[in-house]
């Protein structure tokens, strides 16, 4: 995943909060090869941790971000795909936290 690093050397990634976006892209046949090339102009490591559905005919991109925000972890893509990528904070469950949430109810 990428980490978004705030520069700050008083900070180390254990100090910060960092969250997991998955970040959404989608484009048309048409635009397939226009969008492929718009990743990996804008970052190598980023193209390389995009996963996509083309050859299926699925003409989505998806990719894990860590970030402090939603605007840090969107602001990693293209600018061609910024405005348009749908961006969902996701988190995984341990068994623990279902029998929790059992609890709770």
């Amino acid at each position: 995943m990428l980490a978004v690093d705030t520069g700050s050397p008083r900070h180390n990634r254990e100090e910060l909060h960092v969250a997991r976006y998955l970040l959404t892209v989608e484009h048309t046949l048409e635009d397939c090869t226009e969008a492929l090339d718009s990743v990996f102009g804008h970052s190598k490591e980023l193209l390389a941790r995009f996963d996509w559905g083309c050859k299926d005919g699925k003409h989505v991109g998806w990719v894990v971000i860590e970030a402090g925000t939603e605007a840090t972890a969107r602001s990693l893509l293209p600018l061609t795909f910024r405005d348009k990528a749908s961006v969902c904070m996701v988190n995984k469950f341990t068994p623990e936290d279902i029998q929790a949430i059992h609890n709770a109810q």
